[in-house]
């Protein structure tokens, strides 16, 4: 008997342990499902994918539309003559300001130049005349900043075409940031200034050159000749009579009229009869 028990107590608590060992495999399943369970619902989220329908909302789209009222950051615009180029005169009409909505400087002046040659070079040509190489091409000649319509202009009046466009010419507004309209609006200023600059303007001191003695010692004598405009140049066929010119109608006249519809004076009272 003694040797029987000796036997049963050299492997103790063996019940024991085999329920141990059954529930830590039961425990260890539990915890693969859960953590299945856990995976399944992290690849399957319940959020909303851009441009894809769903049950949440009664139109069942789950794009939503914004917020009445609602701008988006950095968009708010709050300075309209900045984006805009007008403001609203007294009798309601938009009027173009001779005025730039921040300070020119001579990195403005620079930057305006930049973006000129780039964007309005192929057109108006370097000095702003009208005859860029694409004139030179057939295409319709370009606005001559230096004329008396362009010089009377307004500065903002710049800004505005190249936000809108006008006539033949397309607008520039996905192409140049308001800022840089403002600095080649400035810039072409500078153009006019320096064509129709006079001593006055040069300050005392300073040696003048004219453009003939330049150009003849850079070896283009006709570089100082008068414009010529191209042969090549395409020039718009008239419109028909009665149909106004279209796709040409000013961008903004500076002196807007305000039209009133005319009205009959009142009759006169008749005569009484006798």
């Amino acid at each position: 008997m003694r040797a029987q028990l000796s036997a049963f107590s050299s492997q103790p608590f063996s019940l024991t342990q085999r329920c141990a060992r059954a529930g830590a495999a039961v425990a260890s399943l539990a915890a693969l499902v859960l953590i299945a369970g856990c995976r399944q619902d992290m690849q399957n989220q319940p959020k909303m994918i851009p441009q894809r329908g769903s049950d949440f909302f009664a139109d069942h789209r789950g794009a939503r539309p914004q917020v009445p009222g609602t701008v988006a950051r950095g968009q708010l615009h709050e300075d309209t003559y900045f984006y805009t180029g007008v403001v609203q005169g007294p009798n309601g009409y938009r009027e173009e300001p001779d005025l730039m909505p921040f300070p020119v400087t001579m990195t403005v002046l620079e930057r305006g130049q930049e973006r000129f040659n780039i964007y309005c070079t192929p057109c108006h040509s370097r000095v702003g005349n009208g005859l860029g190489m694409i004139v030179d091409r057939g295409y319709k000649p370009a606005g001559n900043f230096h004329d008396q319509v362009r010089m009377a202009q307004p500065v903002s009046h710049y800004f505005y075409v190249m936000t809108h466009g006008y006539g033949a010419m397309p607008d520039y507004s996905a192409q140049i940031a308001p800022a840089d309209r403002w600095a080649i609006a400035a810039y072409i200023r500078v153009l006019q200034l320096s064509q129709a600059a006079t001593l006055k303007d040069v300050p005392a001191g300073t040696q003048v050159q004219s453009l003939q003695t330049l150009a003849d010692a850079e070896g283009h004598p006709d570089w100082a000749k008068p414009w010529a405009l191209p042969a090549t140049a395409v020039e718009a066929l008239p419109p028909p009579p009665g149909s106004g010119t279209p796709a040409m109608a000013p961008a903004n006249p500076a002196y807007p009229l305000i039209s009133i519809p005319k009205t009959k004076p009142p009759a006169a009272p008749a005569a009484p009869q006798k």
